[in-house]
């Protein structure tokens, strides 16, 4: 029997939306909800797990488990600002080290990307995420202003006295800000 054949699959669905399903079926009580998710483990395979007091067993996620779904704009701008975000079941968690914002920034101007921030680490080392959405996204890019990661011009944001890549500037622009990246 293998490893796979042992673990135990529990009749849990996350759906890219962030609805949660038991059975097929949306859990719409939210208190129910807020205790799965503060039961959500992750391994070393990245299988998202539910780890309860009396059992334990692997869900399946579409993408990840949870939705940034408002965003809380604190102080001035840009180096002085923090920014936090609430999922879709109420935790907040403010951009910092400690919850970066990720995305694959580094692509074609056009190329649309989707940021996530990390919300903790699993058990197995692999992150827990939330992916930002496009309401907050839209709010974010409001918010962006170039800077430069690795060498490279790029439009991100600031939070915590840190900046977080978001998309390459459009090709006519990266000429006239080459002197960010001296």
């Amino acid at each position: 029997m293998s490893e796979d054949e042992m673990v135990l699959h529990l009749p849990f669905h996350i759906r890219r939306d962030g609805t949660w399903l038991y059975r097929g079926t949306p859990i719409r009580r939210k208190a129910m909800l807020c205790l799965f998710a503060s039961c959500l483990d992750r391994d070393r395979q990245g299988r998202y797990w539910l780890r309860t007091p009396t059992e334990a067993g692997v869900i399946q996620v579409d993408d990840v488990p949870f939705l940034a779904v408002e965003l809380d704009f604190r102080g001035c701008s840009e180096k002085t600002q923090t920014l936090c975000l609430r999922t879709n079941l109420d935790e907040v968690f403010c951009v910092d080290a400690e919850h970066p914002l990720l995305c694959d920034w580094d692509r074609p101007a056009d190329g649309a990307t989707v940021p996530y921030i990390h919300m903790r680490t699993g058990a197995g080392g692999k992150p827990i995420l939330a992916r930002i959405s496009r309401a907050v996204l839209f709010e974010l890019a409001a918010l962006a202003v170039p800077g430069c990661v690795g060498g490279e011009p790029c439009l991100g944001v600031w939070s915590h006295g840190m900046f977080f890549p978001l998309s390459r500037l459009p090709d006519e622009t990266v000429d006239d800000l080459e002197e960010l990246c001296v």
